[in-house]
Formats: structure tokens, sequence, C-alpha cells
């Protein structure tokens, strides 16, 4: 009975997903999702890469949050459109949630769409969004060993984020190791490290970010 309604459910995701990237598509629009553990450090990222960002693409973010406006907040001051997508409790985003927001964006005014997820390390996984790009957040602080304890967070992901590396001195983190476990789960994945702190690593992140969404934005 479980697996009946897992599935249901997926099939219900996977056919909203499939909608909403004929919408990106149709528009031109390059969707990133930002997946990770709370805490890992995605809004940090967004905040010290969408300025650079912002030089040649036009941005716009969702932001997935069980409550509070708080994380949104910090993007609107950045003068980037962003719309909250609260989930009331739900420990995920599903791509309803996302088809919904994107009714309320300007389609003709955008190029690039990042979806914050939920800060989860093993639901959000599970859900296609319509995405084009995977971008799967693991911080030093959160130990070496999440790769193996939440493969699925790194399995599908085209880049694997390793942030707060100024941190490095201070925490017990085999760099090394982690790196070795993302390429045996993902052997195509591409591995950035960051610090939004001192901004190590945002440059590589942003030249990545736009060689890509220029690509896609171009078709």
């Amino acid at each position: 009975m479980n697996i009946k309604i897992l599935r249901r459910v997926l099939e219900k995701n996977d056919s909203a997903a499939a909608e909403n990237r004929i919408w990106y598509n149709r528009h031109h629009i390059t969707c990133i999702n930002l997946l990770g553990g709370a805490g890992s450090g995605k809004t940090a990222i967004l905040e010290a890469l969408l300025p650079e960002l912002q030089t040649e693409l036009r941005c716009a973010v969702l932001e997935g949050d069980l409550a509070t406006t708080r994380d949104a907040d910090r993007i609107a001051a950045l003068n980037v459109p962003v719309l909250q997508l609260l989930t009331d409790g739900g420990c995920h985003l599903t791509a309803t949630h996302v088809q919904a927001a994107l009714h309320e964006l300007p389609p003709d005014s955008l190029d690039l769409l990042f979806i914050e997820n939920v800060g989860n390390p093993i639901c959000p996984a599970n859900f296609d969004l319509g995405e084009h790009l995977r971008i799967s957040v693991l911080s030093v602080a959160e130990g070496d060993d999440k790769p193996s304890k939440y493969p699925l967070l790194f399995r599908d992901a085209t880049l694997a984020l390793i942030t707060k590396v100024d941190l490095l001195p201070h925490v017990k983190f085999d760099l090394a190791q982690v790196r070795e476990d993302l390429r045996r789960l993902n052997p195509a994945v591409r591995i950035l490290q960051t610090s939004a702190r001192t901004g190590e690593g945002i440059g590589d992140l942003s030249a990545w970010i736009m060689e890509r969404a220029l690509c896609l934005t171009a078709v």
C-alpha cells in the first residue's frame, strides 16, 4: 500500500515537473534547484553569487521554507525578485509548489531562476522540480560522512558544492575522503569549494553557472 501511494505521488510530481520544464524552455529560462541541509549555507551562497550573476543575467529566486520569510527577505535586500514558498510543515518542495509560483514571475524579464529548496538532506532529493541543473550543498561544519549517509542528495547532482571552507582549520573534515565519496556516488559530478564569508570559489561558481545558463537560454 505505501509503495503504491508513493508511486502515485511521484508520478503526479513528475508530470508537473515535465510541465515546468516546458515552461522554462519556452521562455528560455535556466532553472537551478539548490538543495542541502539546514545551515549548509544555501542562502549565504546566493547572497554572494547573485550580485556577480546579475551583471550578465536577469535572476529570480523561489525560496522554500517551512515557515517565516527570513531567507526571502535576505534575497529581496539584493534587489532580486523573490517569491516565498511556505510548505506549512512539509519537508520539501514539489513541482506543483513551483508550478503555482511560476504564474507570479515575469518570464520575459528572466534568464535564470534559482529554487532554494527546504533545508533537508533527504526528502527534496526525491522530487524533480523540472530544473535544468541541480546543485547539492554540503558545508564542512556538517561533517565528512554526509555523502555516505545521504547518497541521494548527491547522486543526481550536476554540481556538488562544499561550503564554509574557511572553517576547515577548525573542524574535522576529510576533504579528500569527501571528494572520493562524491565521485563514487556520481562520477560525472563537478565539485567546487566555496566560502561565502571570504569569497573563495564564488567567481568559479559564477562562471560555471553563467556558461551553462547562457548556453541554455540561447537555445
